[in-house]
Order: structure tokens, then sequence, then C-alpha cells
């Protein structure tokens, strides 16, 4: 791990001062020429150092993606998918032929943007999104059926793998709000700026932070509302999810992972009240 800019420069002057030859090198201004090219041999050492930390990772990252037919295998060939025309596997291989194409065309055509594989009673269930303009979607049908043919081309031999290629989990939440009324409007608009919606802005934001196919933690949820100008106290007093394939909503009472691997609000049920 990196040290600090401050542990570097420290250690530098505890050498500096064991060093009889340096001894006239004793101004304790911060500007003092000595002083300031502590400091810059300090940054210097610093920055090398995160760079050994990232390249560290990196190399961990490699390691353990390159255990063919472990999850995170499964999870990182999901996203080298390639679809369009004139992306073909290379011949008994488990990568494409690439021959002739742009890097613009290769990305463009990785349309598998999120992937998240976990195993469920033997069986390896992979979940994927794409996105468009900043919102995760479900590819199409044809994409899909392409993927999981592809899928079926790599994947080790008796592997069962159902591919979960969903609409978003839809997301209903119920919240009261006791806020300060010198900062927020009843309607929960800001007194400033009549577009801004604080709470309902706090709600969007954890939900897009949250990894995909992460949990999400009710308690979690209040704590990033809690934390939107002019919230003083919030309480959610009930959340529901419905998958695709669910026929009601369902309570949550702590803590869900979508099922489809993220969520779309689909109902904001917020009462604000003046906390006086």
């Amino acid at each position: 791990m990196a040290r600090t800019i401050q542990q570097i420069q420290q250690e530098i002057l505890t050498a500096k001062n064991n060093e009889p030859a340096l001894s006239e090198l004793n101004s304790t201004s911060k500007t003092a020429i000595w002083r300031l090219w502590v400091y810059i041999t300090a940054f210097v050492i610093h920055t090398l150092e995160k760079l050994f930390d990232q390249h560290r990772k990196e190399i961990d990252e490699k390691i353990r993606t390159q255990k063919v037919f472990s999850l995170p295998w499964y999870r990182m060939m999901a996203l080298r998918f390639q679809y369009g025309d004139g992306f073909a596997l290379a011949y008994e291989q488990d990568y494409y032929d690439n021959t002739g194409k742009t890097e613009d065309e290769i990305e463009a055509s990785k349309i598998v943007k999120y992937a998240a594989i976990n195993e469920v009673e033997g069986v390896l269930v992979l979940k994927i999104a794409t996105e468009q303009g900043g919102e995760l979607q479900r590819i199409t049908d044809e994409q899909e059926e392409s993927f999981t043919y592809y899928i079926n081309r790599i994947k080790a031999a008796g592997v069962e793998i159902r591919v979960i290629n969903s609409e978003p989990d839809l997301l209903s939440i119920h919240m009261k709000v006791l806020y300060n009324p010198l900062i927020l409007k009843k309607d929960g608009t800001l007194i400033q700026d009549p577009t801004e919606k604080p709470v309902e802005n706090a709600i969007r934001k954890y939900l897009k932070n949250l990894p995909f196919n992460g949990e999400l933690v009710l308690a979690h949820l209040t704590d990033a509302v809690q934390q939107a100008e002019g919230v003083e106290v919030p309480h959610l007093s009930l959340v529901q999810t419905k998958w695709v394939d669910s026929p009601a909503f369902e309570n949550v009472e702590i803590k869900v992972v979508p099922k489809s691997g993220y969520f779309k609000i689909t109902n904001f049920n917020i009462s604000y009240e003046p906390n006086i």
C-alpha cells in the first residue's frame, strides 16, 4: 500500500538528520529550497508507489479471471461477447477473430456492458444488461439468441447456464420525510431551485451507485436520503419490488437483490412534513 506524502517526507527528514554532512540544512521554512526538494521527491515516490499498487491490482485481477471456467472467468467472457456483421469466434477458440476491424468497431460490438454470475443449486445463473442513454436495459431477442449460442460454445461441457436478460425489477418507494422549511418546500423542491428534488435525487443516486446485481439495503437507502439537502428525518414506510415474471409486487423487509440485476423506479410516494 502506497505511503502518504507526509510519511515519505518524514523518512527523508529522518535520514537527513542522521547524516552529519547535511547538518547545515536546518531552515524550518516550508519554502526553503531543500525542503521543497524533499516535498517534490516525496510526491514522486508517492506517485510511483500508487502506480505499483494499481499494477498489483491489475495482475491480481488477471490471475483471478484467467482461471478457466471459474465464476469470474464466465463474467469476463460475457463482457467480451461481440455482436454484429463480421464478428465470429476464431476456429475452435473462445475469442473473436477481429482481423480488419478497427478499435471503435470492436468496442461498439461489445454490447453486454454489465454481467454478474452465481451458482444456484448446481446451475450457473448469468445476468446481463446493456446500456443506452445512461440507462440499463436488456439486449434484444436477436442479440440474446446470439449471446446464448456464444456462451454455449465457450462453456465447460456438462455445465448448465441460465441466462437472465430481462427488463429491470420495478421498485416502488413509500416514504415520509420531515424537512427543514427554510430549505425545502412542501412538494420536496428546493426553495432556491424549484427544479431540484433532493430526496428523489438522493434515491436515484443511491440506485445508480449500486453495483450490477448489488443488494438494495433499506438502511443504506435511508442513510442516503438523510444526507439530502433539507432532510431532517426520513422514514421508509414501504418498499416493494416486482420482477417481470412476478405476478405482483413483494414487500422488502431488510434488503433485496434484483432478479434482473438492476432496478427501475416505478413509483415515488413521498410525503413531506415540516419539522417544526
